[in-house]
């Protein structure tokens, strides 16, 4: 399946504007992220909102396996059969499921985050939000805004690693406008020619907040050494299982809630190895079919690649104009995703 996206940002050394260009693959000089830590006033604003800390009450072992049973959604098979991995107290799933905006602030191209400006970009999700509470009024919504922090790239940059970093000040603005709408964050990561050791440390401060979790796609991590875009990339089960141990380390030294762990997937080998991932107490694992097309198409995939290859949690991509293109050109709804096995508890809509 042919997916997305991307985008081209050109950094002249003469200006700092950011000129978008292409809708596939772009070239363009790569930068690091400003040394700058996070803003006080974002860090104020989150922490009114949401503990530092774990939740002092203890995990209702009996409501979780009776929430995670109405996830399955009638499935009997051993797959998805739970084995008593329990996650610490304050654990989002299944108790909630997250709705999430995806994209990046420098291109109306990359996702609905992005794409529009603020206000009109609240009141969307808003409706999502809505849509989803009246489709399934016993699971609680939880808005997130999904963003690409290191973009891959299809020139090599100064680093040669093909990939762009985000500088701080664009984190924080979205860090402002998560905490403006009582939102999670997840900050995605497009590594190229990088890897997770290199590029999941420049965003610790960041991680290290409770309402920050992480997103890694597969698609851009180009093992072989060839341009991002020109093929679809893969994580093996080693990538996935440094990312959570990562953040499990987090959850410990900070005493935070879980973390969420996002893992793009749409096709068999971009995720390898997926029985050898590993499950933590301290993070909850995502695997979200991100393909777009018909819903046919879509529900197929998420069969083959989700469905068919359990690790823990699911979510589905829904993508306001690619899932268009193809008969009968309309977007799969909440009622439709809430009859799949397992339920979907993360939905992002690009």
């Amino acid at each position: 399946m042919i997916k997305k996206y991307n985008v081209l940002i050109q950094i002249s050394l003469q200006s700092v504007l950011l000129t978008l260009i292409s809708f596939t693959i772009f070239s363009c000089s790569n930068v690091q992220s400003d040394p700058q830590s996070v803003s006080a006033s974002s860090k104020t604003k989150i922490h009114k909102s949401i503990s530092t800390s774990a939740a002092a009450d203890p995990l209702d072992t009996a409501l979780y396996r009776k929430k995670f049973n109405v996830m399955l959604n009638g499935d009997s098979s051993e797959k998805w059969k739970f084995r008593g991995d329990f996650p610490l107290s304050g654990a989002l799933f299944p108790h909630h499921r997250i709705i999430a905006y995806y994209g990046n602030l420098y291109s109306t191209r990359m996702g609905i985050l992005g794409e529009l400006p603020k206000p009109q970009m609240f009141t969307k999700l808003k409706g999502e939000l809505e849509a989803w509470r009246k489709a399934d009024p016993s699971t609680p919504v939880k808005p997130a805004l999904h963003y690409i922090v290191t973009t891959a790239q299809g020139s090599p940059g100064a680093g040669g690693k093909y990939r762009l970093r985000m500088p701080n000040k664009e984190i924080d603005k979205v860090m402002s406008m998560a905490a403006e709408i009582d939102a999670l964050v997840f900050l995605d990561i497009q590594v190229g020619l990088s890897d997770l050791h290199e590029e999941i440390p420049v965003i610790e401060k960041y991680l290290q907040l409770p309402n920050v979790h992480l997103g890694i796609d597969p698609e851009f991590s180009m093992k072989g050494g060839q341009k991002p875009g020109s093929v679809i990339g893969t994580f093996d089960a080693v990538d996935i299982n440094y990312a959570s141990q990562y953040l499990k380390e987090l959850v410990q030294k900070n005493n935070l809630p879980p973390k969420i762990l996002v893992v793009h997937r749409f096709t068999q080998n971009m995720v390898r190895e997926y029985k050898s991932i590993k499950k933590h107490p301290e993070v909850q694992i995502v695997m979200d079919m991100d393909g777009w097309g018909s819903p046919a198409r879509k529900i197929n995939t998420y069969k083959l690649f989700v469905y068919g290859e359990p690790v823990q949690f699911t979510g589905f991509k829904l993508f306001y104009k690619n899932d268009l293109r193809e008969p009968p050109h309309r977007m799969l709804t909440p009622a439709e995703l809430l009859k799949l096995k397992p339920v979907p508890m993360y939905i992002q809509y690009q």
